[in-house]
């Protein structure tokens, strides 16, 4: 690890409010695995109130240090990142955007329900959190309930069908056996009297989620409009939450259109040197098929995702990476859950627990499809999560707890993954046409989301292909269908995704094309001088930052 840093005045105001947040924020204490962790948030108006009062008095705080002292390039990026930060909660807040969450995927109800996954359960004292956070479970549901009906009251309220399938989620999570009653059932070796509590606070949880559903079919259902749509200004919000940057909407929609096109141009070409004559999804068809390009059982992936991400890091450490050796360990897992998910989690600070990259295989899953997945792999792994993560982690010593622990931007995190599945293609890693062609497919998925993800919510003029005209549901739907090569079920799930979680989606492919609009400029500026690793370096040293903060800061160092 690096030298540890002397501390200035805006690493205070971060460190500050990084304690201040932790307490407001037991959710956020349980997912970062910080002992003392417990309860759960409180949702209510008061306690969105209570967050943004926070944010706001944390931004003066800001201008104060930045006034009362000379800045080195640490701080000025820590002052860049928490002004974008804090400044695009404080504005979500105003919009009362905060107040009326809610979707299929990510807000107050999926992370009550989402909370527990990676608690641990070794010891009493794990299943003491447990119970605890379980027990807070009716109030911050309670307190929800309060937000939404304040919303509600100002014109918030989400589209019909996202609270119709939340009511879903939530009547399943209300069901005898669900999560809640699941994961009490896996204490072993715990005092008697532990052992009821955490029946009668699951018991209670589920009770509070039925109760949810009933406020959300009665109460919020009758106000619900048909349009998902979130509008141009609403949008700016959420572009600018994901991004970290502001950008040109009908310039990103165009270009994801060209982008679209020139990787479809380009899957077709490698299609047609696979299998002659064939269309291209009949050609993916055949390599699914492929038992040579196929992984049979678990424990045959899991050391297919091994070999692949150490061979990685042993052939990048050579020449375009600067990895340092506590990086160079990267666990691959098959993770407990079977939720179909793939991820990545950190190294603890002091790299005795590796960075992992987990795989939850669905039941009944058995084979897999290496040709579509070893770009995954260093999407997850290296050069993609586990460096990006693993670097912020090695300079600790430099970077403040705000910036390692709590500041991450989608753009600047997926985006920089969707830059290393390129770069691996560019560097010969993906030279087989079965693996280039796993690759732009990962690739076309991200365009797309571009197109449809700002067509939709911004009601522009849908492509020729779909009929023209503004953009809808259905039109949504077979622009899906005509450009992803995924299971239907799971592509209904991601088209929900979109429309109630808007921004998101684009985030990958934007952030991409700003990490390579970043290096292009770096390249031009060096000329013949230029050096890709320390480029890397430099960058990924910075930790997650808002994309417009990674931009002015490496025009800095220029």
């Amino acid at each position: 690890m690096t030298e540890k840093r002397t501390p200035s005045a805006v690493d205070a105001v971060a460190e500050d409010y990084v304690d201040d947040m932790l307490a407001l924020s037991p959710s956020l204490a349980l997912y970062l695995g910080l002992d003392g962790a417990e309860g759960f948030d409180d949702l209510s108006p008061a306690g969105l109130s209570a967050l943004n009062d926070l944010t706001v008095s944390t931004l003066k705080r800001l201008d104060e240090a930045e006034a009362g002292a000379e800045l080195d390039e640490v701080d000025r990026v820590t002052v860049d990142a928490m002004r974008d930060r804090l400044g695009v909660d404080r504005d979500l807040f105003e919009a009362g955007i905060k107040h009326a969450s809610l979707n299929v995927i990510e807000s107050p109800l999926q992370q009550v329900r989402d909370a527990f996954d990676l608690m641990p359960t070794s010891t009493t004292d794990d299943w003491e959190t447990i119970s605890t956070t379980l027990a807070a479970i009716p109030a911050s549901l309670a307190g929800y309930q309060e937000s939404l009906a304040s919303a509600r009251e100002n014109g918030r309220v989400a589209a019909r069908i996202q609270i119709e399938k939340v009511i879903e989620q939530a009547r399943a999570l209300a069901e005898p056996g669900s999560n809640f009653d699941r994961l009490v059932a896996g204490a072993s070796d715990i005092p008697a009297a532990l052992r009821s509590d955490l029946s009668d606070h699951a018991a209670a949880a589920r009770e509070s989620a039925s109760a949810l559903a009933e406020f959300l079919g009665s109460q919020l259902l009758p106000a619900a409009g048909e349009n998902e749509a979130c509008g141009r200004e609403a949008y700016g919000l959420h572009s600018r939450d994901f991004l970290g940057a502001e950008v040109d909407f009908d310039e990103t929609y165009a270009w994801g259109l060209e982008e679209l096109a020139r990787i479809d141009a380009e899957q077709r070409k490698v299609a047609a040197k696979i299998v002659p004559g064939a269309d291209l999804f009949e050609v993916m068809d055949a390599l699914n098929k492929d038992p040579e390009r196929t992984l049979v059982g678990t424990d045959a992936l899991r050391e297919w995702m091994q070999s692949v991400a150490d061979e990685a890091i042993a052939e990048l450490g050579k020449t375009h990476f600067d990895i340092p050796e506590p990086v160079r360990t990267i666990e691959c897992m098959i993770a407990p859950s079977a939720t179909g998910g793939i991820y990545y989690t950190g190294p603890t600070d002091d790299f005795s627990r590796p960075g992992r990259m987990w795989w939850s295989v669905p039941e009944g899953v058995t084979e897999f499809a290496a040709w579509q997945e070893r770009t995954t792999v260093y999407h997850e792994g290296v050069p993609g999560h586990h460096l990006q993560i693993g670097q912020a982690t090695y300079v600790s010593g430099t970077l403040n707890r705000w910036r390692r622990l709590m500041c991450w931007v989608s753009g600047h995190g997926e985006g920089w993954a969707l830059y290393a599945e390129k770069l691996m293609a560019d560097l010969g890693f993906l030279d087989d046409p079965g693996d280039y062609l796993g690759m732009l497919d990962s690739q076309r998925l991200r365009a797309a989301r571009v197109v449809l993800d700002i067509g939709f919510h911004l009601g522009l003029e849908a492509p020729d292909s779909l009929g023209g005209g503004i953009w809808n549901r259905e039109k949504a739907w077979q622009f899906l269908t005509d450009n992803v090569a995924m299971d239907r079920s799971f592509l209904a799930f991601e088209l929900d995704r979109y429309l109630g979680w808007p921004g998101q989606a684009p985030s990958y492919k934007i952030g991409q094309r700003l990490w390579e609009q970043f290096r292009d400029e770096a390249k031009s500026a060096a000329g013949a001088d230029f050096d890709l690793k320390a480029f890397h370096t430099q960058a990924l040293g910075l930790g997650s930052v808002g994309l417009d903060t990674l931009g002015r800061a490496m025009e800095r160092t220029r």
